[in-house]
This record gives C-alpha cells, sequence and structure tokens, in this order.
C-alpha cells in the first residue's frame, strides 16, 4: 500500500454525493484529492476523480454531460446560499449519460466505465506515472476496492464443490477483473488429506483463461476467450517436473507471490512455462504459490498485457489471497472426491454387480440413493439361485442413510446370502436375520421381505419383516396387492415370522421395493402404495391382455411415478417375471439306495430324452447320470431323487440325504474310484453342488444340440 493519507469524505443526509452513495462501487473511503482552484461561486463545478482530473464528456465518461450551451460539462448553475458543495440537482436533464452498474458480486474493477479517464495527450497518470490505454483495465486505486474485489471473488471461488468448478472460479473471478490472462498448474497427481507423495513434483496445466483482443464495452459482454496473438504467455508444454532445490521449488516454498520481473521468479518461469516461452516484462505478471492444508499442490500465473499497465505492490496481497483460498478448496474439493468415491465403491461392492440368469424367471432392477450428496444408504435387493431351480428375491432397508447404515446393510445380506445357501425356510431366514441385527447393536433395525420362487411347481412363499408388500401383475393387466402378514422389523428380537405360499402363474410379474418408492413427504405408504398399483396396471393395459410389458421399461415406468417432492429416501427395485417351467419339461424319480438304482437311473433317463427328441445327449446323459447316482446310493440311507428339466439347457439333479458336498480330486492310478465327478467336470456345461437342511443336491447341466 502506499501511503497516501486516508479521509472520510462527509455527506449530506439530505441529497447523498454523486458516486459516493451506497451504489457507488467505490465506497465511502476515497483518497484525498490534490487541491483544485477555487471555483466560482456561481456555479457548482464538475464532479472530479481521486486524480484531480475533470471527466471528459466522451461515451466513457461517467461524468454528467452539460446542455447545450455549456460546454464545460459543468452543472446548471445554483445560488450561492442554496446548496451545500456536495449537493446534486433535483432532477438531471435529458440526454445525461449514467454509468452502468457493475456486475453482480464484482465491484467496478479495472477496464470498467467507472474507472476510465481521458487525459491529455501525452499525459500520465499522477499515481502511477503511465499513460492509461484507452481500453486498458485501471488499477485499483482505493482499498476499499480491492477489498470489495476479494470478497466477491472469494465468495465465487467458495461457490464450488469439486476440483473443476473452484478451478474454474478462480479465473472466472480474476479474468477480465484483475488479470488479463490466468494459468492454474496443479499438482499431479494431486495429495489426498495426510498422505504423503512419494514421486517427484510434477505441476500439470489445469486450466487457462483470457480475455481477448477487442472487449465489448458497450454492452458490458465478455467473448468467449479466443487464442491470440498478443503478448501474453504462449503455452508450450503441459507438464513441469519441478527441479529439486532449482528456482521454481525455491518460490513454491517461499508461499508469497512475487512478480515477474523478481530475481527468483526470473529463473522459475521459464523452469515452469519453458525455455522458449516469452513472459510480458516488467511487474505485469505475478507467480502466485498454491498450498493446501499441508503442502505445495500447484502454481498460478496471473498476467497482463504488455500495452496494459502493470501490477501495483499491493496487487500482491490480492493474488496471495486469491491463492490461498483457491489452494484450501482444492484441498476440500480432493478430500470430497475421495469420500464420494469410497462411498461408491461401498455401495457397489454392496449391491449385485449383476442379477443371476436362473431358470424359469428374468429378473430386473434399479437402485436410486435419496441424493448426489448421500450415495450411500441402507437400502438392498438380491436374487440369490437356489437348488432345484428355485430362487431366493430379497429386499430390505436399514433405518439411516450413513455409511453406518451402508456397512450394516452389507452384514445382514452377506448373512442372508449364507442362509439362503442353507435352504431355510424363508420365516427360519427372517429369524437369524432377526438375531444377527441384534448382535449388531441394540438399535439396528431393518425391514426385509424374503421370497423364494419355485418355477416347477409355479408357487411362492414369501416372509415379511415389516417392510412393504409386494404387488403382483398379472398377464391380462390386474395388478393386485399380496396380503402378506407384516411381522416386526428386524432387530427387535422376541417375534415370531409367517410366511405364506401363493400361486405364481406363468407370465406374472413380481415386484419387490423399499419404502422410499411409495413413502414421502407429500403421500402416506399406503397412499404410494395404491399409486404403484395403478401404475403398474395402466402400463400393463399398454401392452394388451397377452402380453406382459418388457421389464425394464416397466421398472423405469415405475420410478417415473415419483415426483419432483417424492425423493426423501434410497429406493431399491426388484421386479421378478415369473416364466416357469411346464410339467411336460420335467422328469422326476425316486430311486431306492440299492445296486440296481443306477441301472435303472439311466433307463429311466434314456426314456426321458427319447421322448422329448434329444437321443444325441443319450451317451453322455447316462454316463453321467450314472456316475453321481452311484456316488449318492454308496453313502445314501434314505430314497435317491432323480430329476431332469429341459428349458434352454438339459439340467439333471440327484438328491440325497448326506449333508457332505462331494470334492472333486484327482485320481491316482492306483485308485479303483474317485473319477466321476472328474468326468462330470470334463463333459458337463457347469455343474456343482448344494447342502440342503435335509441333505444335498448335486447337479450338472448339458447344452441341447
Amino acid at each position: 500500500m502506499d501511503s497516501t493519507r486516508v479521509t472520510e469524505h462527509p455527506t449530506s443526509h439530505k441529497s447523498p454525493q454523486q458516486g459516493a452513495g451506497p451504489a457507488d462501487p467505490r465506497g465511502a473511503l476515497l483518497r484525498t484529492p490534490e487541491p483544485l482552484p477555487t471555483p466560482p461561486a456561481t456555479a457548482l463545478p464538475a464532479q472530479t476523480r481521486a486524480g484531480g482530473e475533470a471527466p471528459s464528456s466522451g461515451p466513457l465518461s461517467c461524468a454528467k454531460q452539460g446542455p447545450p450551451g455549456n460546454p464545460g460539462g459543468t452543472s446548471s448553475p445554483l445560488p450561492a446560499t442554496g446548496g451545500s458543495e456536495h449537493s446534486q440537482p433535483a432532477a438531471e436533464e435529458p440526454g445525461t449519460h449514467r454509468p452502468r452498474p457493475a456486475p453482480e458480486g464484482i465491484p467496478a474493477q479495472p477496464g470498467g466505465e467507472q474507472d476510465r479517464v481521458s487525459a491529455p495527450p501525452g499525459g500520465k497518470d499522477r499515481r502511477t506515472g503511465q499513460s492509461p490505454m484507452p481500453h486498458g483495465p485501471m488499477p485499483m486505486r482505493r482499498d476499499g476496492d480491492r477489498l470489495r474485489f476479494v470478497g466477491a471473488a472469494t465468495r465465487r471461488i467458495a461457490r464450488g464443490i469439486d476440483l473443476d468448478e473452484i478451478v474454474m472460479g478462480l479465473c472466472r473471478a480474476t479474468v477480465p477483473t484483475f488479470s488479463d490472462a490466468i494459468l492454474v498448474y496443479l499438482r499431479d497427481p494431486l495429495p489426498v488429506g495426510d498422505e504423503r507423495p512419494t514421486g517427484p513434483l510434477v505441476l500439470r496445466l489445469r486450466r487457462t483463461d483470457r480475455i481477448p483482443q477487442e472487449r465489448d464495452l458497450e454492452d458490458g459482454i465478455l467473448p468467449v476467450p479466443v487464442p491470440e496473438s498478443s503478448g501474453l504467455v504462449a503455452l508450450s508444454s503441459e507438464l513441469c517436473e519441478v527441479r529439486p532445490g532449482g528456482a521454481l521449488a525455491e518460490v513454491l516454498r517461499g508461499v508469497r507471490p512475487v512478480f515477474a520481473d523478481a530475481p527468483a521468479a526470473r529463473a522459475a518461469l521459464p523452469e515452469l512455462l519453458g525455455d522458449d516461452t516469452m513472459v510480458p516484462a516488467g511487474q505485469r505478471a505475478i507467480l502466485a504459490p498454491l498450498r493446501g492444508r499441508r503442502r505445495v499442490i500447484g502454481a498460478v500465473l496471473f498476467l497482463r498485457r504488455p500495452d496494459r499497465l502493470a501490477f501495483e505492490t499491493d496487487d500482491l496481497l490480492v493474488a496471495g489471497q486469491l491463492a490461498t483460498h483457491s489452494a484450501l478448496g482444492i484441498d476440500k474439493a480432493v478430500l470430497y472426491g475421495r469420500e464420494a468415491y469410497i462411498a461408491d465403491e461401498l455401495q457397489r461392492t454392496m449391491l449385485p454387480e449383476t442379477l443371476p440368469n436362473p431358470t424359469g424367471v428374468r429378473l430386473a432392477s434399479r437402485y436410486l440413493p435419496a441424493a448426489e450428496t448421500a450415495r450411500v444408504g441402507g437400502d438392498w435387493y438380491d436374487a440369490i439361485p437356489l437348488p432345484g431351480s428355485r430362487v431366493a428375491l430379497v429386499v430390505g432397508d436399514v433405518m439411516g442413510h450413513s455409511m453406518t447404515s451402508a456397512a450394516i446393510m452389507g452384514q445382514l445380506r452377506t448373512t442372508a446370502q449364507t442362509l439362503a445357501g442353507l435352504d431355510l425356510p424363508p420365516q427360519e431366514v427372517l429369524h437369524h436375520l432377526d438375531e444377527q441385527a441384534q448382535r449388531l447393536g441394540t438399535d439396528r433395525m431393518a425391514t426385509c421381505l424374503y421370497a423364494v420362487y419355485d418355477p416347477v411347481a409355479h408357487r411362492i412363499t414369501i416372509a415379511n419383516a415389516g417392510h412393504p408388500p409386494p404387488v403382483l401383475l398379472h398377464l391380462g393387466g390386474r395388478a393386485e396387492v399380496l396380503r402378506v402378514p407384516a411381522g416386526a422389523p428386524i432387530g427387535v428380537g422376541g417375534v415370531d415370522f409367517e410366511a405364506v405360499e401363493l400361486d405364481a402363474p406363468a407370465g406374472a410379474t413380481l415386484l419387490l421395493y423399499t419404502d422410499g418408492l411409495v413413502e414421502s413427504r407429500l403421500r402416506d405408504v399406503w397412499t404410494g402404495i395404491e399409486q404403484l398399483r395403478e401404475k403398474l396396471a395402466a402400463t400393463a393395459q399398454l401392452t394388451g391382455a397377452d402380453h406382459s410389458p418388457p421389464l425394464e421399461a416397466l421398472c423405469d415406468e415405475v420410478l417415473d411415478m415419483l415426483g419432483p417432492g417424492d425423493r426423501d429416501d434410497d429406493i431399491a427395485l426388484l421386479a421378478a417375471r415369473f416364466d416357469g417351467i411346464a410339467p411336460s419339461d420335467v422328469a422326476y424319480w425316486v430311486l431306492d439306495p440299492e445296486d440296481a438304482a443306477p441301472s435303472r437311473a439311466r433307463r429311466l433317463a434314456r426314456r426321458a430324452l427319447a421322448h422329448w427328441g434329444m437321443e444325441e445327449l443319450t451317451d453322455s446323459v447316462e454316463l453321467l447320470v450314472s456316475e453321481v447316482v452311484t456316488n449318492a446310493v454308496r453313502y445314501a440311507s434314505r430314497p435317491v431323487t432323480l430329476r431332469l428339466l429341459r428349458t434352454d439347457v438339459l439340467r439333471c439333479e440327484v438328491g440325497d440325504d448326506v449333508p457332505q458336498l462331494p470334492r472333486l480330486r484327482q485320481a491316482r492310478a492306483t485308485d479303483e474310484g474317485g473319477r466321476g465327478l472328474y468326468l462330470v467336470n470334463r463333459l458337463a456345461r457347469r455343474w456343482g453342488a448344494t447342502r440342503l437342511s435335509t441333505g444335498k443336491v448335486v447337479w450338472f447341466e448339458l447344452n441341447r444340440g
């Protein structure tokens, strides 16, 4: 700052001083003007600026032009005793030129109409000693100007929530108000939090911005920046590796902004921009390091054209404030980005990446978080294949939208998958989930709906733990809310859960959802369920009574029922289209555990394949069925079951009462057995074994034709 004395000019409470009122961007603090000649007592001279020069009557002057006959540009004569020195006329003359107000949030700064004055040919500014350019930015003459600019610029920078928004806010706030061009370099990669970078310090050019050669002064519109052949820096490299102990490293370590003509900056700028890059001479460039909470994370270069006025010493303070606010904002944006990444990864791993493709049922799902800023929640869905071509359909909702809720949801989902693998009844699954929730904590509450669909029996068994009831859309277009006992939420403890078995006709669609779809501030849960039922029925009418609506399109239509104020909670949606397996495609037998069981199994399988016209699979099926049934009969004490299913593949299932699962192993040359599963593994499309509550099922599949 200079040493010019600052005083506060009094203003009249009756008629505010022109240019110093609340709407004037110059504020109340003005520098003391130089003594002026005493004006005649019969006329009020035109308002003068701090430099003591009368504003011109040109188009860029913000002084009021005088009427015809008053070429001096002064106001109309006033009586000597009728007003004070700062009084203004009651009304302005027609054709008076009024200055345009500054843009919102940014005070009138260099380049604005309020700071443009006309000087005689060869005249110089009294403060800087330089000749003002007709279209160049004028320096910030008052401390109030700089304070208002820094306040408006930092507010604009602080509005950004991610890295690009903060960097863009810095560029837009400084160009063209503070500088003609700006270059923003950031560390690559940016460190997150307290982590210590291991590699060398590399700066990457993140963003540049500049004003065009010609500015639209008449309308106040800044055209889109375009490359220019002016004296500003021409970019030659986007990457710069900072040499340890070099000039650029010293400037960054010093943290304080420096002029380009400073000794340290003269050696640092070629290292940053390249040896062939030209920078405007003199104090027309400022290099400001960006320092975050722990370390330097980049640098900013402010530039002015050689034909413009140079920066002043006080502008170093402005550049330092802008760099500090930007660096802290970038640090927070990087932390926010890491948190968002962790939340996305957590949610992605908690929910199934892809749905299975079980026999006799088609699946579709949707998940919508409550908001972009709350990307994780406690809602989940799942589809788990079960033995006998069955599938378990699960949807649940843990209270809350925090990371803790998501973690509890993940534990409950894993527990449900484990219990489903044991082939427990739905009510038993909910009972064990309730015990698990109580072990996690006394306040761990969740709702859950667990259903098991059997495509062979065309039946579905459902148990509910305080969850909204499912909706079944029939093939003819009728939608009904299934009557399932609500039960108590998971985590209450000491309650029993009840399961109901219902018909699941072919072509019907079961919709499982969380309460975020049907409940909001604008409607209660039962009103939302009724609207969902009507939406499903209306959608089914569009495809006709003989065709079910496409499953993916049906999910999209369901989500379209949400209004602008209906997104108060996460939404998990699982839709299941029941295709079923026709009885003519199923062959089922019960075999006694005796030595003749393998030969009988081969004979029955050969007869079924001949009935289905699949004789080309007879040899492979007979061999594999014989091996699997032989292993079952060897250890079973109860009858063995054999079932063949004809769908898009041929599936064979053999069940017994022994819980131990078979294990594939390499038989030695001297072993008499141990080669059955090896043959199954080589000849079958895929195979597996599943433990049941009453034993196990070993199955394999073969491609048809």
